[in-house]
């Protein structure tokens, strides 16, 4: 299978250089000309990014540490900075190396290669999911927006995983307790109710959405 890279530039000439030419090395590529754009690519779990810091808006070093905390896979930066201090910024926000413009591409397409095989001995990915500005870490079971983390409880957790996983499909409140709570659980799927309306709450203070929809008669889904 071949490795996924996540590409982001918001110079779309250059993201679909370096596209065509690493898909010519025989990687997959995606391709992000903003920093939202890049975000919503995570949850297709890429093994390495390309990342450019002198993007409007969101730089490249702010990305760089809203998704550390979210990929453990290598972030090679390509940016026309080249003092000292602009590197050591690079590597505090957790990106692994830099490139530097003009580059061959003969010389991205090596450290792209090594830093591959470091990442591949190290083994290590965290699964991402996101939606909009939110993103969710599986594995540190985290929930978090414009890299804040959203405080949610155990079971409202389990209720989000659960649906969003499964978007756009319509769950009833029996059908969640049933799988989040096990069938032999005391109690009654009511509660079911009183997690999703505290999950709409803290959804809605912190990103001014609610993502949960009602589908009224029927039960609940994650609406993208």
């Amino acid at each position: 299978m071949a490795y996924k890279i996540l590409i982001i530039d918001d110079e779309k000439m250059m993201t679909e250089l370096l596209s065509d030419h690493l898909q010519e090395s025989g990687y997959e590529t995606m391709e992000a000309n903003s920093a939202w754009e890049g975000i919503a690519l995570l949850e297709r779990k890429p093994d390495l990014i390309i990342l450019d810091i002198n993007m409007p808006g969101i730089d490249g070093l702010e990305l760089c540490r809203i998704i550390r905390g979210h990929v453990s896979c290598p972030i090679l930066f390509v940016t026309a900075r080249i003092t000292e201090q602009d590197k050591i910024n690079g590597l505090q926000y957790g990106g692994d190396d830099y490139i530097t413009k003009p580059f061959s591409l003969k010389e991205l397409s090596a450290r792209v290669a090594a830093h591959l095989r470091r990442d591949e001995r190290r083994g290590e990915r965290h699964s991402v999911l996101t939606s909009g500005e939110l993103v969710v870490d599986l594995s540190d079971r985290t929930v978090s927006c414009r890299g804040g983390e959203i405080p949610f409880s155990r079971k409202e957790f389990d209720i989000i995983e659960f649906l969003m996983t499964n978007a756009n499909q319509v769950f009833d409140r029996e059908r969640i307790y049933e799988e989040l709570w096990g069938y032999d659980a005391e109690g009654d799927s009511g509660v079911v109710k009183e997690h999703i309306r505290k999950i709409r709450g803290k959804l809605r203070e912190a990103v001014g959405e609610e993502y949960i929809e009602t589908v009224w008669g029927v039960g609940y889904k994650w609406s993208r």
